[in-house]
């Protein structure tokens, strides 16, 4: 991938983990967090947090572009996209709510959507970078 392709995807999977997680953990999520209020920050304290989160949206798509040219070869770009999905999915996210779920204690139904709507985007995020990355 060259580096203007690499800028691009950069920026490209900056703007879908924003938006990706704005919509699961703002939107779809919001009404199950509310039921586990005591676990969150309350809506000030999140809002003077939210600055990290745009902190480690970047870092994370630092990584998931930079990590892609090492994992994918041989295969067509669509399935090159959606074994990268699953790969980061299950390091970055599948990893990380069991932890949660092991320090704090959230329902386990919970735990389940988390994971379930962020397959979905680790694989919208794989696929958009394989499909730029090919090109």
């Amino acid at each position: 991938m060259t580096w203007k392709r690499a800028i691009l995807a950069f920026i490209m999977i900056f703007i879908l983990t924003a938006a990706t997680n704005f919509l699961i953990h703002a939107i779809l999520l919001q009404g199950v967090y509310r039921q586990s209020a005591g676990l969150m920050r309350s809506d000030a304290d999140g809002q003077a947090h939210a600055p990290f989160l745009l902190v480690g949206f970047f870092f994370f798509a630092v990584a998931f572009v930079w990590l892609f040219p090492r994992s994918s070869a041989g295969s067509a770009w669509m399935m090159q996209g959606l074994g990268y999905g699953i790969a980061v999915w299950f390091i970055a996210t599948v990893s990380r709510y069991f932890i949660y779920y092991a320090i704090q204690p959230w329902p386990f139904s919970t735990v389940l959507l988390q994971l379930a709507y962020e397959l979905v985007a680790a694989l919208l995020m794989g696929e958009a970078l394989a499909f730029v990355a090919s090109r």
